[in-house]
């Protein structure tokens, strides 16, 4: 009898295993078939992608291509090289580009279009950079430091809000409003830049239009947060002023289709520098130009050079020239975020015309001789290095860096120079600090002995803190 109640038991189970068997082979074969339908589906779309972005090269590879003649400038390894220009014209049948052709203006700029809807036409940014001076009391009481009449003071030197970009497909704009302390606790605010740049113009030419930082040599375009070193070389700040050379007029520049790169620059201004000029009038212009190449020497690093010249009337209405020279070299091995080393200098020469007159031998006031023309013929130059040697961890956030300046006085008589080693670190690209050391020797003619100090030999230890908030224009090579 339990062998045959065993042997029922036996077949129910085998007879319930059958069923399950086949209900899990049937999921199974659901499972396979839902993941060949979703194979399928995947594949269409990838399949979709694919011609679309065939059409995509397609339609790229049938536009007109540019003139085989036109030269476009090899990225240094260094830094960015200097930015791309539009094509110039659309070749001809017959090859080179017609006179018309060139005529055309060139293709707008696509980052206009590449906005999205709500978003803001132009970026934000403001910059802080402070500086701090220790020097003698006899410095100090002649005002005769790096920072005439802030010497022993910590200064907000420059606050800079920046608003800037593209207006439509064809122009750009640019307007900063400066901050800073010029006179000991007399904070100014001023408006630092604010133009137009007209990016498409025929013949493969750009137009820069208002107030700004003239392109002349390495560093006057340049803000002093973004200064390679502390301060500003002696040579600009005697030729040009503490503020350099910023004018309103016009600037127009040009590439021309040549094998290698060559921007040219020729500008217009009111001449209002109060140092270097003073007319302040177009009927007594300004003339600015400036010539810039570009070599690039792959894993050997990257050079570019330049001449520049400024000539326009005094107050006086006599013509005063400067010309300059500037060469810079980035060396940045593959793989390192900053050049390994950078060297720079600049040399600029100045042709014055003042009106001199004789003693006065009798003591009357009145000057013997009546004024005279007379041409005055003055030099000065810079050079500095900078050093990154590491290239990872902590130590890579330093460099080291060394500036040497000589400049003779533009009207005085007298010279000086200056040695100026420097340590920097930068935690990011947006912080930044400096600690410097700069000692100016002044020659026994420059008569700078005012109130009851004297400021021949200078010995100053300075500070920088930099910072950067928002968004910020690309930096030059």
């Amino acid at each position: 009898m339990r062998v045959w109640i065993g042997l029922c038991v036996l077949g129910t189970t085998l007879l319930g295993a059958v069923p399950a068997q086949a209900q899990e082979a049937e999921a199974l074969r659901k499972e396979l078939e839902d993941m060949r339908k979703q194979f399928e589906a995947m594949k269409d779309g990838y399949e979709k992608a694919i011609n679309k972005l065939s059409e995509r090269i397609q339609a790229i590879e049938s536009r007109p291509q540019p003139s085989p003649n036109v030269a476009v400038p090899s990225p240094a390894p260094a830094a960015p090289a200097p930015p791309a220009q539009p094509a110039v014209s659309q070749a001809a049948p017959g090859g080179a580009p017609s006179l018309l052709d060139l005529a055309k203006p060139r293709e707008p700029f696509s980052l206009y279009q590449q906005r999205g809807s709500g978003q803001l036409l132009f970026d934000m940014g403001v910059t802080g950079d402070f500086v701090g001076n220790l020097t003698q009391n006899n410095v100090q009481k002649a005002t005769g430091g790096t920072f005439a009449g802030l010497e022993n003071l910590f200064f907000p030197r420059e606050i800079e809000l920046s608003l800037f970009g593209q207006i439509d497909p064809y122009a750009r704009a640019e307007v900063r409003f400066e901050a800073g302390e010029e006179n000991r606790g007399d904070i100014t605010v001023s408006l630092a830049e604010a133009n137009l740049s007209l990016m498409t113009l025929p013949f493969g030419t750009q137009a820069k239009l208002g107030l700004m930082r003239n392109r002349f040599g390495l560093t006057n375009p340049i803000h002093e947060h973004d200064l390679p070193f502390i301060d500003r070389p002696n040579v600009l700040v005697r030729f040009f002023g503490e503020d350099g050379l910023v004018e309103s007029g016009a600037e127009f520049t040009w590439v021309p289709p040549l094998p290698f790169f060559l921007e040219l620059l020729a500008g217009v201004f009111n001449g209002n520098n109060e140092v270097a000029f003073g007319s302040d009038s177009l009927k007594y212009p300004l003339v600015t130009g400036r010539a810039r190449t570009f070599f690039d020497f792959e894993e050997w690093g990257a050079l570019q050079l330049g001449a520049s010249v400024a000539s326009g009337y005094t107050a006086d209405r006599l013509r005063n020239t400067i010309v300059g020279t500037d060469a810079k070299y980035k060396y940045k091995p593959d793989g390192w975020q900053h050049a390994l080393l950078t060297l720079a200098g600049e040399a600029l020469y100045e042709i014055r015309n003042v009106n001199v007159t004789g003693p006065d031998a009798n003591g009357d006031g009145v000057p013997d001789d009546p004024a005279s023309p007379h041409t005055l013929h003055r030099f000065g130059a810079w050079a500095y290095g900078e050093l990154q040697p590491f290239r990872f961890g902590p130590l890579s956030l330093w460099s080291l860096g060394f500036r040497y300046d000589w400049t003779e006085y533009p009207q005085n008589p007298g010279h000086e120079w200056a040695v100026s080693p420097y340590l920097s670190f930068m935690p990011s690209e947006f912080l930044r600090f400096r600690l410097g050391y700069k000692h100016t020797a002044r020659s026994n003619r420059d008569g700078i002995n005012l109130n009851g100090g004297s400021a021949r030999d200078v010995d100053e230890l300075l500070l920088q803190a930099t910072f950067i908030l928002g968004a910020h224009p690309a930096h030059p090579f």
